[in-house]
């Protein structure tokens, strides 16, 4: 007996019966741009090993104008079907279906050929895009019904037409990006036009035994979006011309509003799709911050959606549906939406990856089997470098000690974890603690650790992590100056108004934390929608709250410094930056870089500015927090070296570089493969 019946139900779409109510969502890894088709190849048969009832790959451009950038992957010749057949072969061996995305970019094209419906520059791109006449329009329409025939060819089976997240079709909906007066703008049933033709003529080109999903933008979150009443109407229209399925898209890429980051709730975006349910008579997919079996089986149970999405989570386990099925859902390793890994590095060009499983589109390089000698391993610091070394190093058939002086394992994603927005890291910890127990690793915990505790050991791993640079301020030790740590793992008592030393990523987190009381945000749905200015896109168009975000007042008044004359907030994530600088705009923060710490009294903090230290200014505060930086800590480490015992060292005891858990996982992996 299954502990989610209804997520592992199988759905009949009528030619063709899906195995479970899992979809494992599109995402765009960079694999397909490598060309090394083999590698491609394995990284989606491994998802469809693991279960997942349908894949649908990354965007495909349907021509060189739509591809999101420059030699972005598509099936423009008789190779690329038969490099895809590498792909739709191996997932078919897997016991798996897949699907390919058909993406046009439109103006978020990021090149000089981008063509939209108007000739509206994105504000998330450098390039105005050329105004398509109707001869242009033909093309591309004609152009993804070609791709949609190749993808066929080439042994897909099906595709998902992109119609959402603010792309070619989704342009041509709304007047925000439509501004034409022919047949293809102006009314809604004009600017509907061309997805509908769309989906009808690639049904026509398919045939009837094909999957056809068609990728609805539920919300827009943009100004003159869509309301739900034209997102209704477009969606029967859609399932007239021949759609199979309806999949859920949230908000345009250039829309001010998170949408998959961590801070968004679980499922919080749910309710747009279920607000259609009932209106088609195919399936419905929702998507977005789903990312456990319990979450998904609460969903089809209650009738929210019948299918849910799921991209990232896969990119965490491959094998998230075995795993829930065969009562191992423990075991699943947890997508936190931190974005590190996945899109910060697409939107970088990079290869995605995952802070959780490095092993993700990169699975040859893991491929050790179990060690050719058993060995006594020492791991000292079950932080993420410490307990991914010890998982990795058990599952080899090592004998392995991990040692750390905290009396639980975490290390400083125990910090994390306690900050508003970032829940999701008390999961990862429970699956650490989980892994290392089923892996048998032997835990020694609450004691330091010296050179005479490590005799005997066949080898020794140093994960001992951080401690914080001393950034010198005099005054540093008077009564009313903390450290990080002293706020966030030791709870201490925090005035009411407070200047925050050092603006990288702990000091944002210090100054979410401290603006915060009460229930996270995260962790109700109403209360993010407010916060953020989330409407009912049926009673405002586009799903925005004509009020505008409506933050919970902060619980302190809080200044954060940099010594860098830069904008505060400008180094970290790619993807998640803005938010977390949003974040502490609403709450009132203020900001202020390109200053000297000149001393720290009763009063508050004195700084000054530029190179003469002009502008002698007093920060008015309660309380200074000091989160400076850190250094690595490596004390244990030198004095091994010292004995000369060989010593491995690895994470923040290597490179401190503001806990940086994706570097630190993905060194502790990769170093357990060559013990």
């Amino acid at each position: 007996m299954t502990e989610y019946p209804h997520l592992l139900s199988p759905l009949d779409l009528g030619h063709v019966t899906l195995p479970n109510r899992v979809l494992m969502g599109s995402m765009h890894t960079g694999l397909e741009e490598t060309k090394d088709w083999p590698r491609v190849a394995r990284f989606y048969a491994e998802r469809a090993k693991g279960g997942a009832a349908l894949i649908v790959t990354g965007g495909m451009a349907p021509n060189r104008e739509g591809g999101v950038f420059p030699g972005a992957a598509g099936l423009f010749t008789a190779q690329d079907i038969a490099d895809h057949r590498v792909v739709t072969d191996a997932v078919h061996a897997a016991g798996g279906r897949i699907a390919m995305q058909i993406l046009h970019a439109g103006r978020y094209a990021y090149g000089p050929e981008c063509v939209a419906p108007s000739a509206i520059r994105s504000p998330i791109s450098p390039f105005s895009p050329k105004e398509l006449d109707e001869e242009g329009i033909e093309k591309q329409i004609s152009d993804m019904v070609t791709a949609a025939v190749r993808a066929r060819e080439a042994g897909y089976d099906g595709v998902e037409v992109m119609g959402s997240e603010g792309y070619f079709l989704n342009q041509f909906l709304v007047t925000h990006t439509n501004k034409r007066t022919d047949r293809w703008g102006g009314s809604y049933e004009n600017r509907m036009r061309l997805p509908v033709e769309v989906v009808r003529r690639v049904r026509a080109a398919v045939g009837d035994d094909f999957i056809v999903i068609y990728r609805l933008s539920m919300i827009d979150l943009v100004p003159d979006g869509s309301t739900f009443d034209e997102v209704v109407e477009l969606a029967q229209r859609i399932e007239r011309a021949g759609a199979s399925i309806l999949n859920t898209g949230i908000g345009w890429h250039e829309a001010r509003i998170p949408t998959i980051a961590t801070s968004v709730p679980r499922r919080g975006w749910a309710w747009v799709t279920e607000k259609l349910m009932g209106k088609v008579g195919i399936p419905v997919i929702t998507s977005n911050r789903i990312n456990t079996p319990e979450v998904g089986e609460e969903i089809i149970a209650t009738g929210v959606a019948d299918m849910v999405s799921m991209a990232r989570p896969f990119l965490a386990d491959p094998d998230f549906v075995a795993k829930a099925a065969s009562g191992r859902a423990r075991e699943i390793a947890p997508c936190i939406a931190c974005n590190q890994a996945c899109l910060d590095h697409t939107f970088s060009g990079k290869l995605t990856s995952c802070l959780v499983n490095p092993r993700a589109c990169d699975e040859a390089s893991f491929d050790a089997g179990p060690a050719d000698t058993r060995k006594r391993i020492a791991v000292v610091g079950a932080g993420p470098a410490g307990m991914a070394t010890a998982i990795e190093a058990a599952g080899r058939g090592h004998a392995v000690t991990l040692f750390d002086k905290a009396d639980r394992v975490g290390g400083q994603l125990n910090m994390a974890r306690v900050i508003p927005g970032k829940e999701e890291f008390h999961g990862l910890v429970d699956w650490f603690a989980h892994m290392l127990a089923q892996r048998g690793v032997e835990l020694a915990l609450g004691r330091a650790v010296g050179p005479d505790d490590l005799d005997g050991f066949d080898a020794v791993v140093v994960a001992t992590g951080v401690v914080p640079r001393d950034p010198g301020i005099p005054g540093q030790d008077g009564p009313n100056v903390l450290s990080y740590i002293d706020v966030l793992r030791g709870g201490a008592e925090v005035g009411p108004r407070v200047a925050v030393v050092g603006a990288g990523g702990i000091g944002f987190d210090v100054a979410e934390y401290l603006a915060h009381e009460g229930v996270s945000p995260a962790e109700d749905t109403a209360l993010w929608q407010r916060e953020w200015g989330v409407a009912d896109p049926a009673t405002h168009r586009g799903g925005l709250a004509p009020e505008g975000p409506q933050p919970v007042p902060p619980a302190r008044q809080i200044t954060l410094l940099q010594r860098k004359a830069e904008k505060l907030g400008r180094r970290l994530g790619k993807t998640t930056g803005w938010i977390h600088r949003a974040s502490l705009q609403m709450k009132g923060v203020e900001m202020i870089g390109g200053v000297n710490y000149e001393r720290i009294d009763a009063e508050g903090l004195h700084v000054s500015f530029g190179e003469a230290r002009e502008r002698p200014t007093l920060i008015a505060a309660d309380t200074v927090v000091l989160c400076a930086g850190q250094e690595p800590e490596r004390s244990l480490a030198d004095a091994l070296a010292g004995r000369g015992v060989p010593v491995h060292v690895i994470g923040g005891a290597d490179v401190a570089a503001e806990l940086d858990a994706k570097r630190a996982i993905d060194q502790g992996m990769r170093l357990a493969l060559t013990l």
